[in-house]
Formats: C-alpha cells, sequence, structure tokens
C-alpha cells in the first residue's frame, strides 16, 4: 500500500512540474471510428462550408484591409513564419466542430505533398490552468529538388488546437520557412490558403 501512495505522489508532483518541454501527459493522437465517421459526415456540412468560406473571407480581408478582420482570428507575418490564429471562444463553433476542423486541415495539407512527422497531444500545468494542446507537425515529402535546392513547398506546418481546463482556447496554423541557401525559398503562403481552403 504505501508503494501505491508513493506512486500517486510522485504522479502528483510530476504534474505540478511539467512544462511545454516537459509535459505531464504526452500521448499519440487517436481517432475512434465513430469519430472517423462523424468527421466524414461534417465534411459534407453546411456548417464545415460555412466555417472554411469564413476563413477564407477573413484572410482575403487580411490582404487589403488587415484591420478589418474578425476579432476571433490574428494572422502571423514574419519572414521565416506565416499562420493564423482562430479564437474559437469567440465563436459559435463547438468543441467537436473544432476538432473536425483540426483534421480536416491537416488532411488538405498532405494533399500538397506533406507527410505526417507526428501527431500527439501534450498535457502540462499553467499558473492558473491545465494546458492541452494537440499537435500535427506536416514536413514536405523527401526528393523534392527544384533546381539543386530543396523544395520546401510552404515549409514544415505545424497545427495546434489548444485547450485551457478541457475547455477549446484557439486552434493555429503555422507555416515555417528554412532561410538557408541548400533550399529554395518558400511557396506564398495564399497558395497554402487556397490549397487548404479549397476543394
Amino acid at each position: 500500500m504505501p508503494s501505491i501512495w508513493r506512486y500517486f505522489k510522485q504522479l502528483f508532483r510530476e504534474a505540478e512540474q511539467s512544462t511545454p518541454a516537459n509535459p505531464a501527459v504526452h500521448e499519440w493522437i487517436t481517432r475512434s471510428e465513430e469519430e472517423k465517421a462523424d468527421y466524414e459526415h461534417w465534411k459534407n456540412t453546411l456548417d464545415k462550408r460555412r466555417l472554411t468560406d469564413w476563413l477564407n473571407d477573413q484572410y482575403a480581408t487580411y490582404q487589403v484591409l488587415p484591420q478589418e478582420t474578425d476579432e476571433a482570428i490574428d494572422f502571423l507575418d514574419t519572414p521565416s513564419s506565416k499562420g493564423f490564429v482562430v479564437y474559437f471562444p469567440k465563436t459559435g463553433y463547438s468543441k467537436e466542430e473544432t476538432g473536425y476542423l483540426f483534421d480536416y486541415l491537416k488532411e488538405q495539407v498532405l494533399k500538397l505533398g506533406y507527410k505526417t512527422q507526428l501527431s500527439d497531444t501534450r498535457t502540462y500545468n499553467r499558473p492558473d490552468w491545465v494546458e492541452t494542446v494537440e499537435r500535427h507537425y506536416l514536413k514536405p515529402r523527401k526528393g523534392l529538388k527544384k533546381e539543386e535546392k530543396i523544395d520546401q513547398l510552404f515549409g514544415n506546418i505545424t497545427i495546434e488546437r489548444e485547450f485551457r481546463d478541457e475547455n477549446i482556447h484557439n486552434l493555429r496554423l503555422s507555416a515555417t520557412a528554412y532561410n538557408d541557401r541548400l533550399y529554395a525559398p518558400p511557396q506564398p503562403f495564399k497558395e497554402l490558403m487556397q490549397g487548404i481552403l479549397t476543394e
């Protein structure tokens, strides 16, 4: 019996000391057959169309009038990283719908010459909440070369869905490119957005 208590005390101690680099819980993402069926159904719904159309409209607005985008979305534009973050508490979408979008974005990226490097979930303590981050990390398939330089397509792509105390907080997509003479310049981010938001 004392060994069980030691085990639980150690578990709680590890949870308290957890960080993003050293999560208390680290698991691979798996989907049940029921979840897969629900996802396939969602892809043919008006809700899916409405959500992807909204993302498309917001990106079009951002390109012309960046200050006019919806308060529920921000765009990232630095020399090495491009992307967006959707703050789902400011939208009417459910936790399930954010999960479908999370997997849909991955599916669309795979069609653009990418492979899944990993899909995982990490949970750790923040000072005021428990944070869980689901992540799809995708890289270009090997062997893609352009004029003797490595074709990095849009760069490495990370899609993350963040929860705070089990409530959806945001969904992020970022494309991070290598700035290295071994690599050809990345393709424009707007082409990635077109690729992931159109059938």
